[in-house]
């Protein structure tokens, strides 16, 4: 079962430049389904179904949004840089997950308590900044016997749960919806053609494995499985984001509102006509914000006919994204049958 599937991925830790604990569930739901399976020198897992002269990349990002320990003070409070983006209100008073040298060390994000603020304080934007984490201990040293030094890396500890019906929630759904998604499409589809299935790192840092991939694979064309944000709950309005989960997957046409991508209209009408003739769920959208690995992949070389092919998720960026499994589903079965084709570019 893809539910399933995707518990394993979301409780697995991996953030921007750590994602190798995503390697192992990966290759094992991968084994003996495709005819390669390598890691590249940037930690991309790169995985190949062999067929004809026509290369068709997948890209899926693993990295999860994170934190790493920046300093460690006398008392034994851990201050941290963020890996990727975050709200700072999301993360206030949140619990931790700091992963040292001897294990797993639970920490709780800190700062100064709501009943001690001063009226001029309460009205101040929160700052990561001024954030620290409180593992228990009364010194460096103690901190340092926990086996968690500079540079250790940091993950929110939240765990996958069932919501009503086909929709669930945890952490890092952003973007191990795509992963999932990946996973399943290697597994189940039959293509004339040489399919590319690239688990990518460091997306949330600047879309780096991404870029790095592509250029040394030179597909013919690429589709990125990802998020994106739908506009079908209170605090969004519809005309910001018009897609809604459990309607179908996405085909993203713009992205970042022109600055990052516009989708190749080949590979548009490619996806497009698969689903029509499938009768697959699908829905199109024009995005202000957000990119995917498609971003970066369609101006590697001489340019790479690419498109992002995206689930409706709530809350992205937060430790309790919600996405419908049955988006998923439709979107594994779209590109099963798409993949039996290829895009007439």
């Amino acid at each position: 079962m893809i539910r399933e599937l995707l518990r394993r991925l979301s409780d697995a830790h991996g953030v921007s430049g750590y994602e190798g604990n995503l390697h192992e569930i990966i290759r094992n739901e991968l084994a003996g389904c495709v005819d390669e399976i390598r890691e590249d020198v940037m930690g991309n897992l790169i995985t190949v179904k062999h067929g004809d002269d026509y290369k068709i990349m997948i890209a899926s990002h693993m990295d999860e949004i994170g934190l790493i320990v920046q300093y460690i003070d006398e008392n034994g409070f851990i201050r941290f840089v963020t890996l990727g983006g975050w709200y700072a209100p999301t993360l206030y008073n949140q619990r931790v997950i700091l992963h040292g040298k001897k294990g797993r060390i639970t920490g709780v994000i800190g700062g100064k308590p709501p009943h001690m603020l001063k009226e001029e304080e309460r009205k101040k934007e929160l700052k990561i900044e001024n954030f620290f984490i409180d593992v228990g201990a009364s010194s460096a040293a103690d901190v340092e016997e926990l086996g968690i030094t500079i540079g250790t890396p940091i993950t929110t500890d939240r765990e996958f749960s069932d919501l009503s019906g086909t929709r669930v929630t945890g952490k890092a759904l952003d973007n191990r919806v795509g992963v999932a998604m990946l996973i399943r499409t290697m597994q189940q589809m039959k293509s004339p053609h040489t399919i590319y299935g690239v688990f990518t790192v460091q997306e949330e840092l600047g879309l780096k494995g991404a870029k790095t991939s592509a250029f040394s694979l030179s597909p013919d064309c690429a589709i990125a499985t990802d998020v994106t944000i739908p506009g079908d709950h209170p605090g969004i309005e519809k005309k910001d984001s018009s897609v809604e989960m459990g309607k179908g997957p996405v085909l993203v046409l713009v992205s970042a509102a022109g600055r990052g991508l516009i989708a190749n209209q080949k590979m548009v009408e490619w996806l497009k006509e698969t689903a029509e003739k499938n009768d697959i769920p699908i829905q199109v959208e024009v995005g202000e914000g957000g990119n995917t690995d498609a971003t970066i992949i369609h101006l590697v070389k001489g340019g790479i006919p690419s498109i992002p092919f995206s689930v409706a998720t709530r809350y992205i960026h937060s430790p309790v994204e919600v996405v419908d499994i049955g988006d998923i589903e439709a979107g594994v079965n779209l590109l099963v049958e798409a993949l039996k084709s290829r895009p007439d570019l």
